[in-house]
């Protein structure tokens, strides 16, 4: 082989080669994204249980706290919105990692009824 060769062909090893690292960074940054997004549902849909285990009534709007799960501190907030119905409300939890709530990984909403007395 001439040098020549060579060259080329450390060329095309070396593109190759960063190729797959790119690649295989975007993979582990998804890997991060979904994980996030996969525990701070999991903290939504927990303090959704909660409240359905507590049934308050009404639903308190704009109420705030931390839950620590999986070796981070989430924080989630709630905000009850109005569907028309005034004994039937929707309840929006949004959870992120900042204390002032600036960003939000993950929204779940449900819907709660007013409870019926005696039940």
């Amino acid at each position: 082989m001439t040098l020549l060769e060579v060259m080329v062909a450390l060329f095309i090893f070396a593109m190759t080669g960063g190729a797959i690292m790119k690649a295989a960074a975007e993979h582990l940054s998804s890997l991060g994204q979904i994980e996030e997004m996969t525990i701070a549902t999991w903290v939504a849909n927990n303090h959704l249980n909660q409240l359905q285990l507590e049934k308050p009534w009404p639903i308190k709007n704009n109420v705030k706290g931390q839950t620590d799960m999986a070796e981070r501190t989430w924080y989630w907030r709630q905000v009850v919105k109005d569907t028309g119905d005034s004994d039937f409300k929707a309840v929006e939890i949004s959870v992120g990692l900042r204390a002032d709530h600036s960003d939000s990984i993950t929204t779940v909403v449900t819907y709660f009824a007013k409870p019926v007395a005696g039940a």
